[in-house]
């Protein structure tokens, strides 16, 4: 991936980050415990990028991204993703998990059969724990079998992922 630039830009839950080349989305980071934290992070794991402001395109991912944590029923789908270096088993999870609708829910099995490969579900969620587009990749809408969350990567762990889910008004077991 060639990241070129990055911004920050506060959201219901914190401040957030958004990471872009001329292809698409690179990264997305949720918050840390404070902006400070979060900016830091995103020089991590993005240290090749300036501080950028987002052209259009960018800026409207970014208004969708504020209007979903902000309660609103918003689809995310048009934003694009720069998926250079991923693996392509991971894609495919991702285009699956693209499809889930804010407030729906899939279970890790349920995305492993709609990828053709029942047995795979701990595969999706290696995948889904690799995520670096989270909330555009919404890994957040996966779950365990039998009523349980499942793990969430993300800062903040399971409950930001229920904070995540609870925003979005889903019904969970």
């Amino acid at each position: 991936m060639n990241t070129r630039s990055v911004a920050m830009f506060e959201t219901a839950i914190g401040p957030c980050g958004i990471a872009w080349s001329d292809a698409g989305v690179t990264g997305f980071q949720l918050p840390e415990r404070d902006a400070a934290a979060t900016r830091r992070r995103l020089s991590v794991r993005f240290p090749e990028a300036a501080d950028g402001v987002a052209p259009s395109e960018m800026q409207r991912g970014i208004d969708a991204i504020v209007a979903l944590m902000r309660g609103e029923c918003v689809d995310l789908a048009f934003i694009r993703l720069d998926m250079e270096g991923v693996p392509e088993f991971h894609r495919r999870v991702y285009d699956v998990a693209r499809t889930i609708p804010a407030g729906a829910t899939l279970t890790y099995g349920e995305v492993a059969q709609r990828l053709g490969d029942p047995g795979a579900a701990r595969a999706v969620g290696r995948a889904l724990g690799r995520n670096p587009f989270a909330v555009i990749v919404p890994c957040h809408r996966v779950t365990a079998a039998r009523g349980k969350t499942g793990g969430f990567s993300a800062p903040g762990g399971r409950v930001t992922k229920l904070t995540l889910l609870a925003i979005e008004g889903a019904q969970l077991f």
